[in-house]
């Protein structure tokens, strides 16, 4: 049930990441950056959706979800939170974390497909 905690944390997150941004920086940062915060709160969301997925299928079934829940768990902290830090903070440093969140984002897609094969 650990995974269906870590996806209502995430999508909570997301949700008030896509609202700030709607609602609170359209004025004051470039539409670029604005266009990066809307991507990454819907990635966070729809992760946090197939995470808490996950966390009801390994609770119906018994099958651990580990290692695709824990890949996009990582993927979209990594990925969104990056772009996040980036857009509200400034912080250019974390730029080279973005495609690595990607990669554990795609991991985790074929980390399931590899679940549900064997």
């Amino acid at each position: 049930m650990v995974w269906v905690y870590v996806a209502a944390v995430l999508g909570a997150a997301a949700v008030a990441a896509g609202a700030f941004g709607a609602h609170g920086l359209a004025e004051r940062v470039e539409p670029r950056q604005l266009e990066a915060l809307r991507t990454a709160a819907h990635y966070a969301l729809l992760h946090s959706a197939a995470i808490l997925a996950l966390g009801l299928f390994e609770a119906a079934t018994g099958r651990g979800v580990r290692l695709p829940a824990g890949l996009m768990s990582v993927g979209t902290v990594l990925f969104a939170g990056s772009i996040f830090a980036l857009v509200l903070l400034g912080w250019r440093f974390l730029g080279p974390v973005t495609p690595i969140g990607g990669l554990a984002l795609i991991a985790g897609w074929l980390s399931l497909f590899a679940l549900l094969r064997s």
